[in-house]
């Protein structure tokens, strides 16, 4: 595919959709984006890579209130959504093809009733089988498209040719070689960015500017696609889930002491830190009250350290619970029959208490919109506090996605 302009009549296919000034400024590039670094791609093996250069980044630092066509049922009238860093976006109907920058946004989408997103960065952390445990909803993620593949091309955005981009615009200008006038030419000719990176509150390009929980991210989502109802829902079927698990966290001496690492491979040797923060992608955690076995070592988050520690370093910590991120795709039993059964072969990781007292789980994913978050709250309570009970309606969930409610 070559270099795509305005002039095939895509920069007028947009009287759909409008957008306000105050994202972007900057002209045209005179070409096409030249091919990005190949390290630019995201290793699964790694927990975020940090790629590319700091370029000029598109922020607003207010946040308006804005949010007309917010009925019950979906309108056909022009309807306006305010967002950090994006500002106010006019749409002048209702979304029917969008992107999503990870599965937070994604997951939100598919509980709004909305069809799967066409792209993410990578769908290969988009882990739909947790619609497994929900009747009648599932998401094939061989039929999105990974809008990383050794950089992020803007002709993939005109080959998708979407209707909303729910991206943080930063996240691209400062993880991938983009610059804000690549972003505004995305937006010009083919549509709105709208997103804000929640998952981390770790990036540096990021303090400027306000974060979102997970359900005000949510609600801002369900405005552009006018479903008030479908939020209102998700938000009472969350009030219900929070209450149920006051009722089965224990107290907090009574809770072990947790180490949170990323660890890639059947067979890790070396691990990336996490300490527990306010990112969503830590929402179950922190709503299982949690206790960070790391936050009162030495040892230094991952995010503002980029370092590894090892079996020996880990050892000195000595955490009753560690709970290993990047292992999502696998099944209980399968991380179990490759990691945790490494370890309890491996010479100094046998050591451990966790790995003694058998006490080795997934720690959940990066990116959780509000199904995700109910699945994996739930089955981290179980294996931490033993819970047996199911702790939400998944018929209740089923029946709001699917516009039954």
């Amino acid at each position: 595919m070559g270099c795509t302009s305005g002039s095939d009549g895509r920069s007028t296919r947009r009287e759909y959709l409008r957008y306000g000034a105050t994202v972007i400024g900057g002209g045209l590039l005179a070409g096409c984006l030249g091919s990005e670094d190949d390290a630019s791609s995201e290793m699964e093996t790694d927990p975020v890579t940090v790629t590319g250069t700091a370029t000029e980044t598109a922020r607003s630092t207010t946040d308006g209130t804005t949010t007309e066509g917010t009925a019950d049922t979906p309108t056909d009238s022009s309807h306006s959504v305010s967002l950090v860093p994006v500002g106010e976006v006019t749409f002048e109907g209702i979304p029917e093809t969008w992107l999503a920058n990870n599965g937070s946004w994604a997951d939100m989408g598919i509980a709004l009733g909305q069809d799967p997103p066409d792209g993410v960065w990578l769908p290969s952390r988009y882990h739909t089988h947790y619609y497994d445990e929900i009747p009648d909803v599932s998401v094939e993620t061989s039929e999105i498209e990974r809008l990383s593949q050794d950089g992020v091309s803007k002709e993939r955005f005109y080959a998708i040719d979407a209707d909303v981009h729910v991206i943080d615009p930063n996240f691209i200008t400062n993880r991938f070689e983009w610059s804000g006038d690549d972003v505004a030419q995305i937006e010009r000719e083919v549509g709105p960015f709208f997103g804000n990176s929640i998952f981390s509150r770790n990036y540096s390009w990021h303090d400027d500017y306000r974060y979102y929980t997970l359900y005000e991210a949510f609600e801002k989502l369900a405005t552009v696609f006018e479903q008030r109802e479908r939020f209102e829902a998700f938000t009472s079927i969350h009030g219900d889930f929070q209450a149920e698990l006051a009722s089965m966290v224990p107290g907090q001496d009574e809770r072990p002491a947790a180490a949170v690492l990323w660890a890639g491979g059947d067979q890790p040797e070396k691990f990336f830190p996490y300490i527990i923060d306010e990112g969503t992608s830590f929402k179950h955690l922190r709503d299982l009250g949690v206790r960070d076995a790391l936050a009162a070592t030495d040892v230094k988050d991952f995010h503002s350290s980029r370092g590894a520690i090892d079996y020996e370093t880990l050892l000195n910590v000595d955490p009753e619970v560690i709970l290993v991120r990047g292992q999502e795709a696998k099944s209980g039993a399968e991380f179990r029959d490759s990691v945790v059964s490494f370890m309890e072969s491996h010479a100094v990781a046998s050591q451990l208490t966790a790995v003694g007292n058998d006490d080795v789980y997934r720690a959940g994913p990066l990116y959780q919109g509000p199904i995700t978050n109910f699945v994996v709250t739930e089955r981290l309570a179980r294996e931490l506090y033993g819970v047996e009970e199911e702790l939400f309606d998944r018929e209740r969930v089923s029946t709001v996605v699917n516009g039954e409610f």
